[in-house]
């Protein structure tokens, strides 16, 4: 699943363009001199934030599936996935007009502030803080993510998205009008078809019919713990 990650974090840059697109623009003016290492410092500071945030609620995944309810949590969450295709713009303004619109706004003031400031450990630091702004294609990655049972399948899920999301980011960069609004429309109108992809593919995956690469037996979340489990078993026999 994990090339499904790195074609939604692609896909998802276009659609995410309008929000980060300013920002990328802001920081890549900064240093002319340290232009290439700007970039890649703050597009490794989102992806690590993805990569956490994908750890996180991997772990969650993972504390479901030990109560035996990893198979109806696929299916579960490919179902959330493909209801969400056509609401992920709408997912954005309910955060922010959520419990959690006061903490978005000092994350974007702070944001502000380590843009202004410059320098290596700013990129770096924006590009963290970045990766925690409302974004509807990042929410349903990560419930593909909650869907993969596992902190570190998690984590390794939306570090693949966030590598997806830095061509686009980087192209935006070198420069502003290297996207047509027209492009950017058509590849918007892709986005929620996609995400049905991802939604049926989760689907089939936990209906586990034992087909390899697309819906595999699907067994104990982890082998480790299943041995432990099973010494310790024998051991009480």
């Amino acid at each position: 699943m994990l090339w499904t990650a790195f074609l939604w974090g692609f896909l998802g840059s276009f659609h995410c363009i309008g929000m980060c697109g300013p920002i990328a623009l802001a920081l890549a003016g900064k240093d002319r001199n340290k232009y290439l290492l700007n970039k890649l410092l703050y597009n490794s500071g989102r992806a690590l934030t993805y990569s956490l945030l994908g750890g996180v609620v991997g772990l969650l995944g993972f504390s479901l599936a030990l109560a035996g309810i990893q198979q109806w949590l696929s299916i579960l969450m490919g179902a959330v996935i493909i209801g969400m295709a056509f609401f992920y713009r709408k997912s954005e303004n309910w955060v922010s007009g959520s419990w959690l619109a006061a903490g978005m706004i000092r994350l974007k003031s702070k944001l502000g502030s380590s843009i202004k400031r410059g320098g290596p450990k700013a990129f770096f630091i924006s590009g963290i803080l970045n990766g925690f702004l409302p974004c509807g294609m990042v929410y349903m990655a990560l419930l593909a993510s909650l869907a993969m049972q596992g902190p570190v399948s998690g984590m390794v899920y939306m570090l693949f998205f966030g590598l997806g999301t830095i061509p686009v980011m980087v192209l935006l960069m070198l420069s502003k009008n290297i996207f047509s609004f027209g492009f950017r429309l058509k590849m918007n109108r892709l986005l929620p078809y996609f995400a049905l992809f991802i939604g049926v593919l989760f689907v089939i995956r936990g209906m586990g019919w034992g087909i390899p690469f697309l819906s595999p037996a699907l067994g104990f979340p982890d082998t480790e713990v299943t041995e432990m489990l099973d010494g310790n078993i024998t051991h009480c026999d």
